[in-house]
């Protein structure tokens, strides 16, 4: 595993991101000979989730306030 000071870590950033992403080798970063942080490369999902098939079942107006409206009375009921 490649260990890397902070500071040389700073100026070579993206380098070592390109690196990490192509051989797939992580690096240890020190700082004052210090181990701090590693830099590892990301396991992507094997599958993109998805929301299909995840409602059970739906109850109620998902709108609905609760409350009841004027508009919401008979049209029969309102006077002309």
């Amino acid at each position: 595993m490649q260990t890397i000071g902070a500071g040389r870590f700073k100026n070579i950033c993206l380098k070592l991101l390109d690196e990490v992403a192509a051989t797939r080798t992580p690096i240890v970063i020190t700082k004052r000979g210090r181990p701090v942080a590693q830099l590892v490369p990301c396991v992507a999902p094997d599958r993109v989730g998805s929301l299909a098939g995840s409602i059970l079942r739906e109850t109620g107006d998902p709108y609905g306030t609760g409350g009841h409206w004027n508009a919401d009375r008979d049209a029969r009921s309102i006077p002309r």
